[in-house]
């Protein structure tokens, strides 16, 4: 039988099972800030990116640790 999860909502459960400290509305306005970044002409650090929108494009960098958000960081 198929899942009916979406590559949003796995990538999304992969980033949230990594950081058990981060929510889905941090992950929201990080994939909306990095998703911007690409928007105003930042590279993407994946290598394959077209036809793909800027907020997949961030939200797969995220999951893949392409980058790492400087306020998700733990300070402890």
């Amino acid at each position: 039988m198929k899942s009916n999860k979406t590559k949003v909502e796995v990538l999304t459960g992969r980033i949230l099972d990594a950081n058990p400290n981060l929510d889905r509305y941090q992950l929201a306005i990080a994939v909306a800030a990095r998703a911007d970044e690409i928007l105003n002409g930042a590279p993407s650090k994946l290598t394959s990116t077209k036809g793909i929108k800027a907020t997949d494009l961030a939200l797969m960098e995220i999951a893949e640790g392409l980058i790492t958000i400087k306020a998700f960081i733990d300070k402890r």
